[in-house]
């Protein structure tokens, strides 16, 4: 099966629906302008209920079935990210500084469109709860609603999310059971020593050559701690230090991202971090804070959902754009936390050649809408079949 027909027939108006939200990007929690346009469009389409202001900006709307039967979840986040848009394209962003560099637009508009054509057909046995998130790329806005209650509140069993991919062929689904993206952790490390004349560097407590050796030693948990098949990933991505060549500074600071799949290894890299970087602060005889912030975990799709929603897309793509057994991959979803609460899973789609995830080039696919919209609409009929 196809993108279905009635999907197809209002394909156009998705992509002016996607385009609006492009030039009105939000972030994070701050996104009460794009969550009114999305209830206009959800009274438009006819939704049974809209539920506003969780999680902030975040909403639910519910479409109930021709006959009562369980809840499915679907979810889209709506936050953008702080990029300067350099597309060029007529319906760039008009907001400075901040552009819709992940797709989040078109992922609103694939729900938005499963919603116009479920709204129409009720063609299944239960209820669906269209779940809009804000903060998925700063904040943790998934884990905020389920905080919130929203799986006990509209009665949630299962749950269900896309994400699209660019580069991986158009219309193509990735997934897998178990573990697809990795859980991410940020440490960022201050460290203080005695600055003075880089002349003289006796007189000083110098937290630089500190700083090089925890860089370098950080680099050793993972091959000589962490088990060479579990996949974990430190990168230091920053060292802020000094203001001149001739002055050893006072102070100090690096940060890294950490990235696993499974808590204990997580557990392990937290604590041997720690370790490294007090150890190595003693030895060099300077003072080092570490803030290390626990975030998202890892996104693990539930086995039974995973092959029920490869199946779907099986329908809508066909066998050979499928693969349900995809390699899983360092990035990281607050989709998680919506699936350590109720079964569900999580998916790719792919767009086509085209610029990077958070690149400023980006823009998402606008062909690929129906082909997502389709998916969601099936997923539920398949999941909540009438008798």
């Amino acid at each position: 099966m196809p993108v279905l027909n009635r999907v197809a027939s209002f394909a156009g108006e998705m992509k002016a629906w996607r385009r609006h939200l492009h030039q009105y990007p939000e972030l994070a929690f701050d996104c009460a302008e794009t969550a009114s346009w999305i209830v206009e469009r959800l009274r438009e389409i006819g939704v049974d209920e809209i539920h506003q202001g969780i999680a902030q900006t975040g909403l639910v709307a519910l479409i109930h079935g021709r006959a009562p039967g369980p809840v499915i979840g679907l979810r889209a986040d709506m936050d953008a990210l702080p990029i300067e848009e350099i597309t060029g394209a007529a319906h760039a962003s008009r907001v400075r500084g901040r552009m819709h560099a992940c797709g989040h637009d078109g992922h609103v508009t694939m729900l938005l469109g499963a919603a116009r054509y479920l709204a129409e057909t009720r063609n299944f046995a239960g209820t669906v709860a269209l779940i809009f998130q804000p903060a998925e790329e700063e904040g943790g806005g998934g884990e905020v609603m389920v905080r919130e209650g929203i799986m006990d509140r509209f009665g949630i069993a299962r749950v269900f999310g896309i994400h699209n991919a660019p580069n991986v062929p158009f219309g193509h689904f990735q997934t897998t059971p178990g573990p697809l993206m990795a859980s991410v952790d940020t440490a960022v490390v201050r460290v203080t020593g005695k600055g003075g004349h880089g002349a003289t560097p006796h007189e000083t407590v110098d937290p630089v050559v500190a700083i090089v050796a925890m860089v370098q030693a950080v680099q050793t948990i993972i091959p000589r701690n962490i088990h060479a098949l579990d996949e974990a990933v430190i990168s230091v991505t920053m060292i802020h230090a000094g203001t001149a060549s001739n002055i050893i500074p006072e102070q100090g600071t690096f940060a890294a991202t950490i990235r696993c799949f499974k808590p204990d290894v997580r557990h392990l890299l937290k604590r041997r971090f720690h370790e490294i970087v007090a150890g190595t602060a003693a030895a060099f005889a300077v003072k080092a804070v570490v803030d290390y912030d626990w975030g998202y975990p890892a996104t693990i799709n539930h086995e039974e959902e995973a092959e029920f929603a490869a199946a779907v897309a099986r329908e809508i793509s066909g066998s050979e754009a499928v693969n349900a057994r995809a390699p899983r991959e360092m990035g990281s979803e607050d989709f998680s936390y919506m699936l350590e609460a109720r079964p569900g899973a999580y998916l790719f789609l792919g767009t086509g050649p085209g610029a990077g995830l958070h690149h400023p080039a980006f823009d998402f696919n606008d062909e690929v809408a129906p082909v997502g919209a389709s998916f969601f609409a099936r997923l539920v009929e398949c999941a909540l079949p009438l008798a």
